[in-house]
């Protein structure tokens, strides 16, 4: 074998080496690029999905706000209709009672001795008294009821804000 010959086989040798190594960084590149976009694939997906989660959740608080505004509109509503209801049963009593002590007054100028007259003012006083009486009970009563029906739409969101957010996510 001569030299021209060795360096022939050399220059082979080399060569061969050098395909290998550019094959195997090329393998390499391809091995990681593919992993990376992998990796990139994957990493996207649970974005997606931590966002679509974050989406829903904003949509159901925004719901579930909408449903609270709604309750208290409605115990709004309620209130102002049981007051409204409270009131004109208070100025019928007023006008009742005003009404009774009129024809009270009426009945103290035909009055022919001071027995008859005591004794129109004191059942004035008695009935008066009576019906005060009644009346707040009544009205009380009423309040009570008004109370608590002005309180139902909110108690029934505060119910459902402990079922709803009371549970494991």
């Amino acid at each position: 074998m001569n030299t021209k010959s060795k360096i022939g086989e050399t220059v082979e040798a080399a060569a061969d080496a050098a395909n290998k190594g550019i094959d195997q960084t090329a393998g390499s590149l391809k091995t990681s690029v593919a992993d990376t976009a992998y990796a990139m694939e994957n990493a996207q997906t649970k974005v997606k999905e931590g966002m679509n989660k974050v989406i829903k959740t904003a949509e159901e608080l925004v719901q579930f706000n909408q449903g609270n505004i709604e309750a208290f509109v409605r115990s709004g509503q309620i209130w102002a209709a049981g007051v409204q209801d409270l009131t004109k049963q208070a100025a019928a009593s007023a006008q009742a009672s005003f009404d009774e002590t009129v024809s009270t007054l009426k009945a103290l100028s035909g009055v022919r001795s001071v027995k008859e007259a005591i004794d129109l003012q004191t059942n004035l006083a008695r009935s008066s008294v009576e019906k005060a009486v009644a009346e707040s009970g009544r009205l009380a009563d009423a309040s009570v009821k008004l109370a608590e029906q002005t309180l139902a739409p909110l108690t029934a969101r505060v119910k459902l804000a402990v079922e709803k957010f009371a549970k494991p996510v």
